[in-house]
């Protein structure tokens, strides 16, 4: 639940399967005429937009009341106009109104989670994860370097996987709006074993 009573009114992007979280980082390629407006106006401001999954495939979607605040990091100004990004996330948050503009991309009134520590995990949930998260990779022929994974601290794993696992984007969300480390760690086994057993069946397709 985000309720820090600090409201500022973000440019989204509204990006389907497309997850940020505080401390880390997004690459983004933006082409769309609409996007590159929001990053040439987000660069001559505060640098900073919104990430926010649609719910629907309306036109304008609508959007999931919780996304996740990023700052531009790295940018390439392409030569046809597009930009290669890297958002770095700063805080979620959750939105309270979308408001009428004239810009061509959407903005909303939203209130700012605080970010508080890095959190971690007890050593059995770790085990849990690492474990969950072989068998996962095995079952989709992924190759993974372990040694790598072991070194990474309890944050960067958990929020690692939630931004790079092929969950559908209600599956995303959840994790997203996972209030601790914990119990983001436990969806994403639970995910882990619903998607590895139903991997090739229509009920339960990646994503």
């Amino acid at each position: 639940m985000i309720r820090s009573g600090k409201i500022a009114r973000l440019s989204v992007f509204p990006l389907g399967g497309a997850l940020l979280f505080p401390r880390m980082h997004l690459p983004l390629h933006i082409f769309e005429p609409r996007y590159r407006a929001m990053i040439s106006d987000a660069l001559a401001r505060d640098r900073r937009i919104g990430m926010i999954q649609p719910r629907d495939t309306a036109s304008p979607p609508a959007l999931f009341d919780i996304g996740c605040v990023g700052r531009i990091a790295e940018v390439e100004a392409l030569d046809d106009g597009r930009f290669d990004i890297v958002l770095e996330g700063l805080a979620r948050f959750a939105v309270l109104r979308e408001l009428d503009v004239t810009t061509p991309f959407r903005q909303v009134e939203a209130e700012l989670e605080t970010v508080g520590e890095s959190e971690i995990l007890a050593l059995a949930e770790r085990a849990a994860l690492e474990i969950e998260s072989r068998r996962f990779a095995d079952g989709l022929g992924y190759a993974v370097d372990w040694e790598a994974v072991s070194r990474l601290d309890d944050e960067s794993l958990v929020n690692g996987i939630a931004q790079i696992a092929p969950f559908d984007a209600a599956s995303k969300q959840a994790l997203l709006e996972a209030d601790t480390l914990s119990e983001r760690s436990e969806l994403i086994v639970q995910l882990m074993q619903f998607y590895g057993r139903h991997d090739g069946d229509e009920s339960g397709t990646l994503q």
